[in-house]
């Protein structure tokens, strides 16, 4: 199943997101912009970490990934307050896969990445923008993904959504029946 930059678009737009139109118009930054904010990813880090953590946690079949990440950040990193707890939680993730694993995430084989992942204990708590160091990074990193894959058309269709959220599906489809 191949996802899109219209799909990421779709997704943003399903969200209420401005940031849809930005779209084209990012450019990502391997250096943090603000010397000061040590405690941050710059948006290269973000995309990269983003996208390899996206490999792990979404299905085998869903493809055109890096892409489809990389169009959704655009909205959600300008997102004021979003995306600095975004920045903050993939630092603390490649700080983890540093001293863990003597990588950043983003460097990791997909196996260490899981692992990674289950090890912050990502996998298995409450999501909580302002909580521990694993509620972040499922707030910020695991739950921005799959919302991104899920309200999206491509995504939504994987799990049987026809219609996510905000993506009318025409006169059509409200005429027949859910198994139609």
């Amino acid at each position: 199943m191949q996802l899109t930059r219209r799909d990421a678009a779709a997704a943003l737009a399903a969200l209420g997101s401005g940031g849809a139109v930005a779209l084209g118009a990012r450019q990502w930054q391997r250096d943090s912009e603000d010397p000061e904010e040590a405690d941050l990813a710059s948006d290269g880090a973000v995309r990269d970490a983003m996208v390899a953590v996206a490999e792990v946690v979404y299905p085998s079949e869903v493809e055109g990934i890096g892409e489809f990440v990389e169009g959704f950040l655009a909205g959600r990193l300008d997102r004021e307050g979003h995306g600095d707890g975004l920045r903050r939680a993939v630092a603390n993730l490649d700080e983890l896969g540093r001293a863990w694993y003597d990588d950043p995430v983003a460097e990791l084989p997909p196996a260490d990445r899981d692992a990674l992942l289950r090890e912050t204990g990502a996998d298995g708590v409450d999501e909580a923008p302002d909580g521990s160091t694993a509620e972040r990074i499922r707030y910020y990193v695991v739950n921005d993904l799959l919302l991104a894959l899920y309200a999206s058309p491509t995504g939504g269709e994987l799990v049987g959504i026809e219609n996510p959220q905000g993506h009318p599906g025409g006169l059509e489809s409200y005429q027949r029946g859910p198994n139609g």
